[in-house]
């Protein structure tokens, strides 16, 4: 087989499929995508016989929007005897470099789910049995490849592997994170997600840190507010409607009762703005470029609520847009987006410029 596989959020297959088919012309590696409606993944099948892996290593997983995990498969393996899956798994991965790495998985969906429980006890003689091999080690596993077994059903695996520089460092492309009880509501994971989506974590002291001042936009009653304040951040609550009690009693939030269209900060002291209403995509990406474009912040994560049709088209249209509104201003504006695992009809945008960011890194260094 010379396929790459993707972990999606399930009924998102299209968009997946439309994404990669633009990104690997791109990269002169052609080919078609088979998917399979609420399915959960896609498979690329290459013309090329090395194109999968060629694709593995260079398409920039972390520019991808809508896929949680990209892999190489080059195995099928379909009836497996009940008593003995472990011997052909093995046969599968001859071939294969020293892993560094197993995980045994299932597509992210409610039938699949029976297998997460046969998955996990699995794993452990599979992991033995892979390393008397010799083909899974405790070395350097940061620099080998991870082993992937995607199970589809518990007679049929999909057998690849994706490279650690290139691939979604969580089980499944899904981060685990626990709602916290006292939080205002769900969507509070969605900012906690991105923020270990996007920021990395030996930079969190620095851009994830207290005394930063912060904005909400469309905060009502404080999801996102809640993971601000959490990191010590002061923050402006912009909202008509009410904010948890709990929230305001901390001293670090200002209710504004405003629409978040229309306010703007009196002082260019926020470094962060986050944006979570429900309204169209263009709005609220015009009403973020015009922040930056107003010096009013340094970097902001937002959600862009998608149409039922056509989702792929409207974010390229939105990002670009974005794009072509930031091009006109002094800095190097880094934008980055992906549907996350806490995202429904979205995708959540990540803008910041990374001159500035460079500086206040070196900063905080001296």
């Amino acid at each position: 087989m010379n396929h790459l596989l993707f972990y999606c959020r399930p009924g998102f297959e299209k968009e997946v499929a439309a994404e990669i088919q633009d990104k690997a012309v791109a990269l002169e590696c052609f080919g078609f995508c088979r998917i399979k409606d609420n399915s959960g993944y896609v498979i690329f099948e290459c013309y090329g016989a090395e194109d999968a892996d060629k694709l593995a290593r260079r398409l920039p997983f972390r520019e991808l929007i809508f896929a949680r995990q990209m892999l190489v498969v080059t195995h099928e393996l379909q009836e497996l005897d009940l008593a003995d899956r472990i011997t052909p798994i093995l046969e599968a991965t001859a071939g294969y470099s020293v892993c560094g790495e197993l995980r045994v998985e299932t597509p992210d969906t409610n039938e699949a789910k029976e297998l997460t429980t046969f998955c996990r006890k699995f794993s452990v003689p599979l992991r033995q049995a892979l390393r008397q091999a010799g083909k899974l080690t405790r070395e350097e596993t940061h620099r080998r490849p991870v082993l992937h077994l995607l199970f589809l059903a518990n007679d049929k695996v999909l057998v690849g592997y994706s490279y650690t520089n290139n691939n979604s460092v969580f089980h499944m492309g899904i981060p685990r994170l626990k709602f916290p009880a006292d939080a205002p509501s769900r969507s509070t994971l969605k900012l906690e997600e991105a923020f270990h989506v996007f920021v990395p974590q030996e930079q969190w002291d620095v851009r994830l840190t207290s005394g930063l001042n912060a904005v909400d936009l469309g905060a009502c009653p404080g999801g996102w507010t809640y993971q601000l304040v959490r990191r010590g951040m002061m923050v402006t609550a912009v909202d008509n409607g009410p904010m948890a009690e709990s929230l305001m009693e901390t001293g670090q939030v200002k209710h504004v009762r405003d629409d978040g269209f229309r306010y703007r900060p009196a002082k260019k002291n926020t470094y962060w703005l986050v944006c979570d209403m429900v309204e169209k995509p263009a709005r609220v990406t015009h009403l973020i470029a015009s922040w930056f474009q107003d010096g009013l912040c340094q970097e902001a994560m937002f959600n862009l609520k998608l149409p039922m049709k056509r989702r792929y088209q409207e974010v390229e249209h939105n990002l670009d847009m974005l794009r072509e509104w930031l091009s006109g201003l002094e800095g190097e504006f880094v934008i980055q987006a992906k549907q996350l695992y806490h995202d429904r009809e979205e995708i959540t945008v990540h803008v910041f410029d990374q001159r500035q960011l460079t500086r206040r890194l070196s900063g905080s260094i001296q």
